[in-house]
């Protein structure tokens, strides 16, 4: 339009030319505008807020063991085909710790944009429906710094899922009870364009492997004697100092079995005690009653019973206090097969070779539960040679964890009122308890107990 100023007479007559020049390159200039406006109309947001960058795990124990499943999921995690990752084991063995652990050796290694760790134990809840999906996505939402538009779950899955698309995420869903559907939350697990992973933790190895669909799993053990004691020692602290205590002590400590949960819960409510609270309290371990232990009844026993409430099957369930009613050390199929069939805990057996399926049956469930464990391999550590029924199944015996166990017998106790009569009971002491033979559905006597009285 400068230009057009100095035309001719100051104005008064205009370059045609040069107008017609200027008013085909504007034309050219807005067609490409109305082209950028076409392709700028994005259904959803142009941009992301900056991710939350707070996810900070740094104080554990860098165990030996533990280290080593940690190198195995991070490889896992390096691994473009394996898009969501399964870590199970019993209640308090430590598998929380070790997903926060990957978190942090993630993010420490830059592999993602960002980590994002919900707690998911509200799944566990039997009286209540499933909830909290919403909830999962607003957690999620807020660590990838993501504004939601719609209302409803629906729609916000649908948002969800396209900004997971486009993001390296870590998400993990740790203490996992019942199912999730991942594709109503919002998490395309399914889609091989996705490129962040999902690390689920639960105690149930079916729930994972089967029902969530994990590519891969990974097995969380209590830890070794010498693990186990470091920790037991880092956390009482003060007890060997005492001669005398110290024998007590190793007695406490082997009451735990290497769980981390019990090792500390125990060992942080003895701190700094003398010799007679010491020795009461691995009194009342021996009898299943810690009932003077700080913390051991809400926060072992009552977290280990979840995994029994859970149990769909009320065979499985029966199977489970039988287990616990059997004292210490590995227990022979064989016996099991025995006991249910005397206490009838089956329904329609029809058959021996029945009876025995159905054992195997109900011990995987037990063992995917992490309610059971498989004995020892080796066959001297057993006076009897394994059974030729349940050749199959390993060595033909099961073990159950010492803390599991009396979880198990407090159960019976509470609810079936049954009695376990061992070798430190002696009849006048029954008596004294209550548990008069009226009042109990089972009475269980040892070996040592049936040999001295028959």
């Amino acid at each position: 339009m400068k230009d057009e100023n100095k035309s001719c007479f100051n104005g008064w007559c205009p370059n045609l030319k040069s107008q017609y020049l200027l008013s085909r390159k504007s034309y050219k200039k807005a067609q490409v505008i109305v082209k950028i406006q076409k392709e700028g109309n994005f259904p959803h947001e142009v941009s992301y807020r900056v991710p939350l960058r707070n996810l900070t795990f740094k104080n554990y124990e860098p165990f030996g063991s533990r280290e080593l499943i940690l190198n195995e999921i991070m490889d896992a995690l390096g691994d473009d085909k394996i898009k969501m990752i399964g870590v199970w084991g019993m209640g308090g063995v430590g598998k929380t710790t070790l997903v926060k652990q990957v978190a942090e050796r993630a993010k420490q290694g830059k592999l993602f944009t960002t980590e994002v760790y919900i707690d998911v134990s509200w799944t566990r809840d039997l009286e209540k429906p499933q909830r909290g999906i919403s909830n999962i996505q607003k957690k999620i939402a807020e660590m990838l710094g993501l504004k939601f538009t719609g209302e409803d779950e629906s729609t916000r899955a649908i948002e969800l899922m396209h900004g997971l698309k486009k993001q390296n995420i870590l998400l993990i869903l740790d203490d996992i009870w019942k199912v999730i559907d991942l594709e109503q939350v919002g998490i395309p697990c399914k889609d091989d364009r996705m490129a962040c992973k999902v690390v689920l933790t639960s105690r149930q190895h079916g729930m994972l492997s089967k029902d969530m669909g994990t590519c891969k799993d990974f097995h969380v053990n209590h830890l070794c004697d010498e693990e186990a004691w470091k920790l037991f020692q880092r956390t009482a602290s003060d007890f060997e100092q005492e001669h005398e205590l110290r024998p007590i002590a190793t007695e406490v400590f082997k009451k735990c079995e290497g769980l981390p949960v019990a090792i500390v819960t125990i060992a942080t409510a003895l701190k700094g005690e003398g010799v007679a609270v010491w020795r009461n309290a691995l009194q009342e371990l021996r009898m299943s009653t810690p009932t003077n232990i700080e913390g051991v009844t809400e926060n072992v026993y009552s977290c280990l019973e979840w995994s029994y409430k859970h149990l769909k099957s009320a065979e499985a369930k029966s199977l489970f206090l039988l287990i616990g009613s059997l004292g210490n050390g590995d227990i022979p199929l064989d016996d099991l097969l025995k006991y249910g069939m005397g206490l009838d805990l089956f329904s329609k057996i029809d058959s021996l070779e029945h009876a025995r399926d159905r054992i195997v049956s109900l011990v995987r469930i037990l063992k995917s539960s992490s309610l059971l464990l498989d004995a020892l391999e080796d066959d001297k550590y057993y006076d009897r040679a394994p059974s030729l029924l349940f050749v199959e199944e390993g060595n033909g015996f099961v073990k159950m964890h010492d803390v599991v166990r009396d979880v198990a017998k407090l159960i019976a106790s509470k609810h079936l009122h049954q009695f376990e009569v061992d070798g430190v009971v002696r009849s006048q002491e029954w008596e004294k308890s209550g548990a008069e033979p009226r009042n109990c559905t089972g009475v269980a006597l040892n070996r040592e107990i049936v040999q001295a009285y028959f």
